[in-house]
């Protein structure tokens, strides 16, 4: 007797994204979490790694962009002393991963949007053989054309000794090098496009959870998980009514792959979200009287009271307590960006000022966070000036422009309604 066939699931358009959303409203919503990505990067920059003190000392309290004084690096700035609103390898990677992903809408024909890692490897491949191209047609022999192409070149160099395994089809060459990706961390790699993927599937977190999970080839561990959380709390920044109790159900509720299951540790990124719940918690347990009788040395232009100065000061002495031994481990980056979010309240500026400050890979968290809640709020509730001069500078400096970039992401998602949606 023949087995009874299992019954295929027909998934239609509505199971990738939410199709309520106006054409407008979806627009400024992608827009929004480019560039508040972007000016979480940007804010971010000029410290990046430093901890909490240097950046009080140096800075004061930071909540603006500043002049990005620091070395360029393949992974951060690519120019000596970039101009306010100038960013890292953050927003190279947003930029890099929404020209994949409206390359793949174009290839998909009919077809629903179906993201495939060997595509994707392929893709960072061809980048990196593009900049390998441009720096060997670099003429001559003065320093800084040869610098600067080195840059670019070293910028995916690490990540390309894993796409060209993963392509190669090669099981051991993969795993050596995912074994080996900046020296076996547990890095944040696909957290750095995460976002992204969670826009192409707006008001969708499980679905976009799936295709940044199948996207997230650079990570090891619990860090791909956290990379089809970071997607999903992306997507779900879309639709309307998102709060602090859709983080937690996010966290607690997107399991595709079953993290929940696993043996003697559970599901550490739920661990993670607990914790960052319990820092809230205590934090804002410290009263006006126990803030008045601690002795605290205020950041120059601090704008805000007492109690809240010492509600944040016990919130990155916890966070300190619970940092890794790399500032980019992907479990410290979501502890520190869901913090941002719940003591934030899910305010923009309130949370790019907290993880600013606190310091660490701070423009790496605040690239997330914003993007998380930019495109909650949108590009026309985002913070003006920063808004348009984080455009302006990627635009004509960093030849990065962010509205063709979400106009053509936007397009795109429409472009798999149904005729009746569009």
């Amino acid at each position: 007797m023949r087995p009874t066939p299992k019954p295929t699931t027909i998934h239609t358009e509505a199971d990738y994204q939410d199709l309520s959303i106006p054409d407008s409203v979806l627009y400024d919503k992608v827009l929004g979490s480019l560039v508040g990505s972007a000016i979480g990067d940007a804010m971010g920059a000029p410290t990046e790694m430093w901890n909490q003190w240097a950046i009080s000392e140096e800075y004061g309290h930071v909540k603006d962009l500043d002049v990005v004084l620091r070395e360029p690096s393949p992974e951060g700035p690519w120019d000596f002393n970039l101009p306010p609103g100038a960013g890292t390898d953050d927003t190279r990677w947003k930029a890099l991963t929404t020209e994949f992903l409206i390359q793949e809408h174009l290839l998909r024909g009919s077809k629903p949007l179906d993201l495939k890692a060997d595509r994707f490897a392929t893709f960072v491949n061809q980048a990196y053989e593009r900049s390998v191209n441009e720096l060997r047609e670099t003429k001559g022999l003065e320093p800084e054309p040869l610098e600067d192409g080195m840059r670019r070149v070293t910028w995916l160099q690490e990540w390309a000794k894993v796409s060209r395994a993963y392509v190669s089809g090669d099981i051991d060459a993969y795993r050596n090098a995912t074994t080996k990706f900046y020296g076996g961390e547990m890095a944040c790699a696909g957290m750095l496009y995460a976002p992204t993927i969670g826009a192409a599937f707006p008001g969708r977190p499980e679905a976009a959870y799936r295709a940044a999970y199948d996207l997230g080839i650079f990570d090891l561990g619990y860090a791909r998980d956290i990379t089809g959380l970071t997607a999903a709390l992306t997507a779900a920044a879309f639709s309307d009514g998102l709060s602090l109790d859709t983080v937690r159900n996010v966290a607690r509720d997107v399991d595709p792959e079953g993290f929940f299951r696993s043996r003697l540790l559970g599901r550490v990124s739920y661990q993670q979200y607990r914790s960052a719940r319990g820092i809230v918690r205590q934090a804002s347990r410290i009263t006006r009287e126990e803030a008045a009788a601690m002795k605290m040395t205020f950041p120059d232009d601090y704008p805000y009271d007492s109690l809240t100065y010492a509600r944040t000061l016990k919130a990155y002495e916890l966070l300190r307590q619970a940092s890794q031994d790399a500032p980019f481990h992907a479990g410290e980056i979501h502890l520190i960006n869901l913090t941002a979010l719940l003591i934030s309240d899910l305010d923009f500026s309130k949370a790019m000022e907290f993880v600013t400050n606190y310091g660490r890979d701070n423009d790496t968290v605040a690239a997330v966070t914003g993007a998380i809640l930019g495109a909650l709020h949108g590009y026309n509730a985002l913070p003006p000036e920063q808004r348009e001069r984080v455009v302006k500078i990627n635009r004509d400096v960093l030849d990065i422009d962010l509205e063709t970039l979400a106009w053509e992401m936007t397009q795109a998602i429409i472009s798999r309604r149904p005729e009746v949606f569009k």
